[in-house]
Parts: structure tokens; C-alpha cells; sequence
């Protein structure tokens, strides 16, 4: 069996009711949601894990979730493990910090740059930002991503385009 892990960041939200319609029918197809931070609204995690199991970490406008998420964590997803924190630092020497806090992860998911990135490392794993679904900045559109894992392996990794 498939793990779809809805994987999404930088929601910053004002409430969990400005949550984008676009993000239902995503929610409702996924097993697991990922949340690499900035979540922002008490209210987010809470309706996400009505569709399902939910991860996060804490973001740096994360004031209502400080003391009840941690900065950084890891996941089993069917055998896959998955590193997960919100500010990778720089975008110079980012794969190499990265493997450093997450030695053992097959995947490393973060967000704050709003920007959406899948790019594979040399060493087989994968860096994974899905870009926010509320506030692109400076990304062409909004954007979520699906994380596909099976029996110990990443299985497929889509960057899905809610629109501008």
C-alpha cells in the first residue's frame, strides 16, 4: 500500500476558516499531512487532522503552537524516513546542513523560503519544500506538494500547482 503524505508549509493563516478551498480535496485524499511551520492560526493542525494523522513543526511566526511543536523531527512513513524543520538556512551549503541534522532521512521536508523545491541528492534522498498554499511571495503560483512513499522507498514526489 501507498502512503500519500499531503506535505505543505507557510500556511499563515489569521484563522483555520482561510484555509484555500483548493486544499479540500487534497486533504481528503491524504493518509498523513506533513506541516514544515509557519502555520500561524491556533485551528490549522486541528481541522487538517480531521482528514487525517498530522506532523508539523514549528515555524518562526509560530506563536500559538511554541512549547507544543518541536523545531525539528523525523517520521516513519512506511519505512521511509522523513526529516522535517522549517528554516533550512541559507540556500548555500543547504544539502549538506540538511544530511547533517537529518543523517538517517530518505527525505527532508522544510518551508519558510516559500519557494517549491524537489530536488534529489547525490546520495540517493531527497530535499522536498512544498511552497505555501496561501502566500506565494516570490513563486510564479501557490503550491503543495504529495509525497509518495512504499515499503521503505520513496515512490513518487509531485509538486502540485494550486494556482495563482
Amino acid at each position: 500500500m501507498t502512503v500519500r503524505a499531503l506535505v505543505v508549509s507557510d500556511t499563515h493563516l489569521r484563522t483555520a476558516g482561510d484555509l484555500p478551498a483548493s486544499l479540500f480535496p487534497l486533504l481528503a485524499a491524504a493518509d498523513v499531512v506533513l506541516h514544515a511551520g509557519d502555520i500561524t492560526a491556533a485551528g490549522v493542525l486541528e481541522r487538517f487532522a480531521e482528514f487525517a494523522p498530522v506532523h508539523a513543526v514549528l515555524g518562526n511566526n509560530d506563536a500559538p503552537y511554541i512549547g507544543m511543536l518541536p523545531e525539528r523531527c523525523a517520521v516513519d512513513l512506511d519505512g521511509v524516513t522523513v526529516g522535517m524543520v522549517h528554516d533550512s538556512g541559507p540556500t548555500a551549503g543547504r544539502p549538506q546542513r540538511l544530511r547533517r541534522w537529518f543523517p538517517d532521512a530518505d527525505v527532508v521536508v522544510f518551508g519558510h523560503s516559500h519557494l517549491p523545491l524537489h530536488e534529489p541528492l547525490d546520495d540517493g534522498g531527497v530535499l522536498l519544500n512544498p511552497g505555501s498554499p496561501t502566500q506565494r511571495r516570490r513563486a510564479p503560483t501557490h503550491t503543495v506538494a504529495w509525497l509518495h512513499c512504499a515499503a521503505g522507498e520513496v515512490v513518487g514526489v509531485e509538486l502540485v500547482d494550486l494556482g495563482a
